[in-house]
């Protein structure tokens, strides 16, 4: 199983920014499909963001232009900008490595407003 340990969450007032990353020691970081999901409070969980090993990304439409996911191979890390945050962006973001099915423990993110 692939260890993932996210960072960055915390408390920001609303439309200021944070940004997540999801760092990994796994080899196999650079050729799968990376994922960022939340849960809400009271939510069920959610696909915020993903990114391919070729770079191709898809987001959940209440963060298109807001939030921008992003890796760095040779790091092992992904990254999840996120901008203008809301209060209804709060929640805890875990971070998901498709090869491997794997999940870190997740980070929370709460916007004040």
């Amino acid at each position: 199983q692939v260890q993932l340990v996210e960072s960055g969450g915390g408390l920001v007032q609303a439309g200021g920014s944070l940004r997540l990353s999801c760092a990994t020691s796994a080899r196999i970081f650079s050729i799968s499909t990376m994922v960022w999901y939340r849960r809400a409070p009271g939510k069920e969980l959610e696909l915020v963001a993903g990114i391919t090993s070729g770079g191709n990304t898809n987001y959940v439409d209440s963060v298109k232009g807001r939030f921008t996911i992003s890796r760095d191979n040779a790091k092992n890390t992904m990254y999840l900008q996120m901008n203008s945050l809301k209060p209804e962006d709060t929640g805890v973001y875990y971070c998901y490595a498709r090869l491997g099915d794997s999940w870190g423990k997740g980070t929370l993110v709460t916007v004040s407003s």
